[in-house]
Order: C-alpha cells, then structure tokens, then sequence
C-alpha cells in the first residue's frame, strides 16, 4: 500500500498529507487526532459503508440485509420497531399499529435467529440502534453468535445503549436515570471481558439533532454524554485505558457543508483532551471514532428527488470529515421506508464519492483552509461553554432532570423553524422553487397484518419452549436486579431459554420501575 501512487484525474501525483503552507504542526494518527484517528485514513481502507435497515418481520429484514450485502455494503445497521425499543412484545396492547413500522419486529432470539439466516455473524460487523432494551438485543445476538459457534472474543459490532440522549432528545427510555445507567454500565463490564471487540455505546448525537439542535449543541449535549458515561464506568471501576476504547460516536450530517466538516474535527480534538483529562494514557483509548448518518430531518416530502443531492453532499461532508462509518439516507424516506431503489441509489451514492471523487486520497485534504480552521476552533469554544454549564450543573444526568438540555434543544428547533417560515432559511422545493405536486408513486408500505403474524409465533414459541426454565431465569433475573450482580448473564440465560424480550423487561419493570 505504501507504493501505490495517488493522482488526479490530470495525472497531479498527491501527497499522503499536506502540512504547507498552513504551518500546522498536527498530523493525522497524533494527538489531539483534529486531522483524523489514522495515519493515512482512506488511504489505508475505505470507511464502513454500513446501511441503516429493518422492517416488517424478521424474514423480510433478512431479504434486505442479503440484498445490500450483494451490492457492496459492508457492514449492517438495525432498525427496531417502537414495540422493540420500548420493551413490549407485539401482542401487546401497545404494539398495536406499530408492529415492524419504523424496524424490524424482534420478539424473542428465534426472530433474531431468522433475522440472521444465512449471515455468518463472525464475517460482518453488526450495529444495532437500541438504547432502553440494548441489554436484551445484545445478549440475543451473542446468543445467536454462539449457536453459530463463532469466538465470542472476536465478534464485533456496535450497540447504541445511549440512554441519555432517550431523556433528552428521542423518548424511547422505560426506567428511570439510575438503574438505567446501571444496565450501560453492566454491559461495559461484561463486554470487556467476554466480547472484548463489542463497541459497546454509540452515544448518539444524532437524535439531539434530529429534535432540532444546532451543531454547537449537538457537538456539545453529545460530548457532555460521553463525559457522563466515562464516569459512571470510572466509578464502578472499570479501567478507561480499556473501556474507553470501545465507545464509539454517531453524529448526524446536516446541510451546512462546511460546519459540518468543522464539527467533526472539533469532536475529536474535544475528545481526546476530555478522555486524557479523566486519566486515559492509552492513544486508542482518546480516539473518537464515530458513525455518520445523513440528516433525515433535512429530506423534503415535496420535490423528493433533491433529497440526493442533498445527501451526496451531507455524505461528502461526513468524508472530509473523517468519519469511519457512514449511512446514506434514501431519498424516499420522507415519505416513508425506503424503497429498494431508493436504498441502492443512497448506497452507490457512497461508493461514487469512495472510488470516484479523489477525496480520499489524501488525508484530512481541507485542512490548513483559513476557513475550516477557524470555524473548528470557533465550535469548540462555542461547545465548550455548554459543557462548562453542564459540569457545572452536575453532569447530563442532572441537566437532563433539571431539564436544561431539553429546553436548548426547543428554543433552537423553535428559531429553525420561525426561520423557514420567514424565508431567513431557504428549503428548496419547500418555501422557494415550489411546484404543484405530483402524487408520490411508489412509496414503501408494511402490512398491518404482519402483527398477527408476530403474534402467531410468540403462541407457537410458548407452547414449544421450556416453560419452568423460562421462569426460573426470570427469577433469578428478577432477584439479582434486586441486588449489585451484573444483570448481562441473567438477561443471557433468559435468552436463551427464549423468554421474550416483553418479560425479560417486564421483569425489570417491576424492579425498577418505569419513567
């Protein structure tokens, strides 16, 4: 790799990394890693190029993951329904019109044992959107890991677990803040010693902006997280040289081209002085390595072709700003799933920029730019102000309770859109460039009849499954909640007897409560 020449399309051989005429001393791979977590970035291997999918039942989800698989994606990303994220079964009373909706239904192991069928878990790098209930998917997919016979030592993937941006931002939280922060902390313990490759939280800016942040606020609520749950893990005695190097990032790219490069960049330099200054002497555990997904909050139900324009440039932005996983929204998706076009148009959208733009033959290539040095240095200082408040306050837990981060979030969604109604903000297609409407065609719909179907196999399941097992781990499960022990074998142990992910959280419901 290290003789392979970088060109342009008219022959300009391109160095691995520029350092002139801007006089910066940073060089990518080194402390504060502004300039990017690697030596030589995508130089060395493209990002993840890991596509966000999950509908309907798990048969139908597998047919997709078999599908973007054979077009090139590289890694998995699931989506759960609401049912899922919130701990109830699909015959729940509450399930009802929302089975398998916005993901995929998953019920018990045997859901995730056919949402895997035919994928080789130690292969492929899996992520899994879910927070209040991360416990239980988690230890399904070990479960099924090990049925696979795959070394639980080397499986790897990422689960999002960031219960406090639920608080703050998204609202698919079941208990309160404590046992909450208990159950991340649990999995920290138990995937650092028995799944030592798991990323084992995500802590999610993207749904802080989603609600309608900005990206000083999404920079800053995010980093305050993660200074959160590195405490917490420091005072339950976990080694940061350790742990830290298995959290991992996930930010949303918005449309602001250049601040979203600058924010990036921000992100990591903020973080390697955040994690030294907690005691982490490890290079690996100060790195920042994050996901990206493309904003869905910026796609237009009117005019929805330009929504791939707007992605391939938030995609782009996402690049230059080194991400290390990427999703690529569909440009359907503000009318509902993605079709299978629109997902293969948002995954080649990805590769054209990998293999055919240029960008990533070198390293950090805006970097020394007057302007995008300056707007990262503005950004931290903007988001420093945030966190100085937040550390003050106590950390997130207690701005969250004291409801501050909540109320920034409100007042910015608010002034976003008293902006788009006055025109300050042009949405094309939307408050300027309108045309009449066409009827949409071809939008993606899921049958309400696949609840029945979910709730045909949980009857099936308890008829077959051992029932005074189920029981007993439930039980067990209950008593050491109860208790101080790590909760992740109990929730194991249930798995695999397939209790259902509705009574391994009802379980806990009854011990700690709900929110």
């Amino acid at each position: 790799m290290a003789d392979k020449k970088f060109k342009t399309i008219s022959g300009i051989e391109l160095k691995e990394v520029y350092t002139e005429p801007s006089g910066m001393n940073e060089l990518p791979g080194q402390f504060p890693y502004t300039r990017g977590i690697q030596k030589d970035m995508y130089r060395g291997k493209p990002w993840t190029m890991r596509q966000y999918a999950g509908f309907s039942t798990a048969e139908e989800s597998n047919k997709r993951y078999h599908y973007l698989l054979s077009q090139g994606t590289m890694g998995l990303s699931v989506a759960f329904d609401l049912p899922t994220q919130i701990g109830y079964d699909s015959d729940h009373e509450l399930a009802e019109g929302e089975v398998g909706k916005v993901g995929v239904a998953i019920d018990s192991l045997k859901d995730i044992e056919i949402l895997f069928d035919g994928i080789e878990l130690k292969n492929i790098t899996t992520s899994m959107t879910i927070n209040a209930t991360a416990a239980i998917l988690l230890a399904m997919y070990i479960a099924l890991a090990k049925k696979q016979g795959a070394d639980l030592k080397q499986i790897s993937g990422t689960i999002q677990n960031d219960i406090l941006k639920e608080y703050a931002a998204r609202g698919t939280y079941i208990y309160p803040p404590t046992p909450s922060m208990r159950l991340i902390t649990d999995i920290f313990e138990y995937c650092s010693k028995e799944v030592p490759k798991w990323n084992t939280i995500s802590i999610s800016g993207y749904h802080i902006r989603e609600a309608g942040s900005t990206a000083v606020q999404e920079l800053a609520f995010t980093l305050a997280n993660g200074k959160t749950y590195l405490k917490a893990a420091l005072d339950k005695g976990l080694d940061i040289n350790i742990f830290a190097k298995r959290l991992s990032f996930f930010f949303n790219c918005h449309n602001n081209f250049f601040e979203e490069i600058a924010k990036f960049r921000a992100a990591r330099r903020m973080w390697a002085h955040i994690t030294k200054e907690l005691g982490a002497t490890d290079a690996g555990a100060q790195k920042l390595r994050f996901h990206t997904q493309t904003g869905g909050s910026t796609l237009t139900a009117q005019q929805p072709m330009n929504n791939i324009v707007r992605v391939s440039m938030q995609a782009l932005a996402a690049v230059l700003g080194g991400t290390q996983s990427l999703h690529t929204n569909g440009y359907d998706e503000a009318l509902s799933l993605p079709t299978e076009a629109a997902a293969k148009i948002a995954l080649r959208t990805q590769q054209i920029i990998a293999f055919e733009s240029g960008v990533t033959d070198t390293v950090d290539p805006l970097a020394g730019s007057y302007f995008i040095e300056a707007l990262t240095d503005e950004l931290e200082a903007a988001a420093q102000i945030y966190i100085d408040k937040i550390d003050a306050m106590g950390g997130s837990v207690k701005a969250i309770e004291q409801d501050y981060i909540q109320q920034e979030i409100a007042a910015a969604a608010y002034q976003y859109q008293n902006d788009i109604e006055s025109g300050d903000q042009i949405l094309v297609g939307v408050n300027k460039f309108t045309q009449q409407e066409e009827v949409a065609q071809n939008v993606f719909r899921v049958d309400d009849a696949i609840r029945r179907q979910q709730m045909d196999k949980l009857v099936r399941l308890k008829q077959e499954r051992n029932n005074v097992e189920v029981s007993r781990a439930l039980q067990n499960l209950a008593d050491a909640a109860r208790g101080k022990d790590n909760l992740m074998p109990y929730i194991l142990t249930a798995v695999e007897c397939y209790a259902t992910l509705g009574e391994i959280a009802d379980t806990l419901r009854n011990i700690f409560g709900e929110y």
